[in-house]
Order: structure tokens, then sequence, then C-alpha cells
């Protein structure tokens, strides 16, 4: 078979010839269809149309949404702007010496009231929560038990007080009978000796009587202390013993009230030097939690005779009259002793003093605004501003707000004016 005769093909297998394909031996090679070369027009078309809409958009809203001529913000000392700080002139004042301990309030007495005597509990004669003063009426035990027993002793106080008058006028019967050899001298001796067990025996009953006394006594109970009762432990009906622990309410004593904390060993040298220069009691000031605001003003009572050997402290008690009750048992407060005072020293409030690499130092800013970095030593701390024993001179002005990236040479704009002096003169 020749290569003609294999080209060529079988009747009724031609491939029929579509009109609106062209011919393959028209042309070398193949095209894509016109449609095809259509859609692909189409597209470019579509996404040069995008481009241009969006690149007009932005060309718009730089023209009227941005403001023209501003420039972005700089860093301080880049070029920008100076920065805005606030400032403080320094001065003189005075400043307390103090010791600074965190404390518990502690009622002087804190009492759980309780019965002495067993019976039943017919009646209490008081509001939970409510003021008491010292001997009002608090509760009533039954008193009918005990009182039969005070009958009762009474009565055999009787009978044997005439026994005993029976047995005095015997004796005296037989010491003249004796003088009279008329009786043995034994006869009247044992006379003699019952008289004396009689006299015991009443003695022993008057005992008795007191002791019911007592006890009728007891089941009146009234307020040791004066001070305020909390919750009723038990209610009225209820047989109350001596062994109950509860008791029958808790008494506390809030005025007036005292405050325990602890001062480290190594200041209790100069606590005892202050208690030895003042002619009265150390004060003592008890601030709240947050170490903010005087709640009351008091006096140091006492410090404890032994060093706590787990945590090198000394325990101590102030106490404060608190007649507005801002001291509560259990609570929490900074109390602040003062030993001392410095008079006419250099002040600077806290808020200018910054510690870092450096140590501890403020900015201050010279008479051409620019920030001089001076290092400084500090002296004790009272409230917002801290004495200072070198480093500042009154006059001096250090920056207060605004200090975040500042350095030496730095140009600053001062906010504010005239400026605060942050000493001052007289006790704060």
């Amino acid at each position: 078979m020749t290569r003609n005769e294999i080209d060529q093909p079988k009747p009724g297998t031609e491939r029929p010839v579509r009109h609106d394909e062209p011919g393959r031996n028209e042309q070398p090679g193949w095209d894509a269809p016109p449609r095809s070369r259509t859609r692909r027009g189409l597209s470019f078309i579509g996404t040069t149309l995008t481009v241009i809409i969006i690149g007009a958009a932005v060309f718009y809203a730089y023209k009227t949404l941005i403001p023209h001529g501003e420039k972005p913000p700089q860093k301080a000392g880049a070029g920008g702007p100076p920065p805005t700080v606030g400032v403080a002139t320094i001065g003189r004042g005075d400043i307390e010496v103090d010791v600074e301990a965190l404390g518990t309030v502690t009622p002087i007495a804190n009492i759980t009231v309780k019965t002495q005597i067993n019976g039943v509990l017919t009646e209490v004669g008081f509001k939970e929560g409510q003021m008491v003063k010292a001997g009002d009426f608090l509760a009533q035990i039954d008193p009918r038990p005990y009182l039969a027993l005070l009958h009762q002793y009474e009565g055999q106080l009787a009978h044997d007080q005439g026994l005993l008058d029976e047995a005095i006028v015997d004796a005296k019967r037989y010491a003249t009978l004796l003088a009279q050899t008329s009786i043995a001298r034994q006869q009247a001796e044992d006379q003699k000796y019952v008289v004396e067990q009689d006299q015991g025996q009443v003695q022993s009953d008057k005992g008795l009587i007191e002791a019911q006394k007592v006890n009728l006594a007891f089941c009146h109970i009234t307020a040791p202390v004066t001070g305020r009762v909390g919750l009723r432990q038990v209610d009225p009906g209820n047989y109350v013993q001596t062994s109950d622990t509860n008791g029958i309410v808790v008494l506390t004593q809030l005025q007036p009230i005292s405050v325990i904390f602890s001062i480290p060993e190594n200041v209790i040298p100069e606590v005892a030097d202050a208690q030895a220069r003042s002619k009265e009691k150390l004060q003592a000031t008890a601030f709240d939690q947050a170490d903010q605001k005087s709640l009351e003003v008091g006096r140091l009572e006492t410090l404890d005779n032994t060093i706590d050997t787990t945590t090198g402290q000394l325990k101590a008690r102030a106490v404060f009259e608190d007649t507005d009750n801002h001291l509560y048992p259990n609570q929490f407060v900074n109390i602040h002793l003062k030993i001392g005072e410095l008079t006419n020293v250099i002040v600077v409030p806290t808020a200018a003093v910054q510690r870092g690499t450096p140590g501890t130092f403020v900015y201050a800013v010279g008479a051409d605004d620019k920030i001089v970095m001076k290092k400084i030593v500090l002296g004790p701390t009272q409230g917002a501003t801290v004495a200072v024993t070198s480093g500042l001179q009154p006059g001096d002005r250090v920056v207060t707000d605004g200090s975040d990236r500042l350095r030496d040479g730095l140009k600053v704009n001062v906010a504010g004016a005239p400026h605060q002096h942050a000493g001052h003169h007289g006790k704060p």
C-alpha cells in the first residue's frame, strides 16, 4: 500500500466541513475563533476602565479631603515644634519626718457577753447594731430557781441562828454553874464547843445566801463597756449555759479605738529618741488604705516589749478618739508616726522626681526654656512633696508633666503662667 493510499480517507468516513470553520488546508496554523478574540478585548477594556476610575477617586480625595500644606507630626527634637511641659518653681517649706507602717484597727475592748449562770433566757434589751452605754440592760435570765434557793438558805440560816443563840445561853449558864462547882468542867467546855459549831453553821448559811444573791444579780446582764453590740447569738426562750462559747452577743468598744502596727527594728532607736525629746505622746495619723486621705489623728500609746524574730519588727499601739467613727474594727489603714520635722527645707513635687540609669534626678527648665537634667538627693516624703537635700536651689523650675522623651538641651514650651511654687511655709 502506497503512502497516498494510506492518506486517502476511506469511503464514507470523510469529515464534513462546517461553513463557519475555515478549512485546515487553507492556513498552515490554526487560529483562535473570532469569538475568543472578542472576549479578550472586552476584558482588557473593563480592567482599564476600573483602573482609571479608582485613580480618579484617589486623586479627588487627595485634592478635596486632605488639607494642603500640612506636614506629618514629627518627634520632639526632630525638626518639629518644641514639646509642651508643665513645671513647678521650687521653694522652701516644712516637712514632717514620719515612720510609715501598715496597721489594723483593733478595738481596745471586744467582749463576748456570756451568761455566768445556767437558765432560760427570758428577755433581751438591745437591738442588733445598737450603741449602748456601760451599765445598760442587755439580757435577763429566769431568776425564779435562784430566788427559791435564796429563800431556802435564809430559812436554814434562821434555824441555825436559833440553835446558836440557844447554845450561847447554855454556855453562859454552864459557866455560872462551873463557878459554883455545880457541874463538871468538862461539861462547861463541851458547851463552849457546841457554840463554836453553831457559829460555823450560821456563817456557812450566810455564805450560801450571798452566793444566791450573786446568782440573782447574774440573771440581770448589763453592758460592761460603752460600745456597739453585734448580731444576737441566741434568742429568748433558749436555755443558756456558762459553757456556751458564742455567748449572747459581742460588744465592741469603738471610742476610743486603737490601731496595731509594726515598725522595723532599725527605726526603733529613732522612735525612742523622739519619745524622749517630746513632752507629749508622739502623734500618729491614720490614712486610708490608698494612703491618700487622712482619717484620724491620735497618739502613740505604747511599744511592745519584744521584737518579732520572724519579721524583725516591733508591734506598737496608737489610740484614736474617733468621735466621727472613721475607723472600723479590722480595717486596714496606713499609719504615719511623726518623729520629727524639717523646717525651711527645699521641697519638690514627687511628680517631678525621675529615676533611671543616672540615678535620682529631675528635668529642670533653664532661663532659655531648655532642659537641664539635675541629679538630686531626696529626704523625707510627705504626701505629694519630698524634701531635697542637694541638687536644687529655690527658684529652679522642674518639669512635673510631660517628661516623656525629654533630654538635655531640648527646648520646650512651658504651659501656664505664672508658675506655682512647690514650696510652702508652715505645716501642710
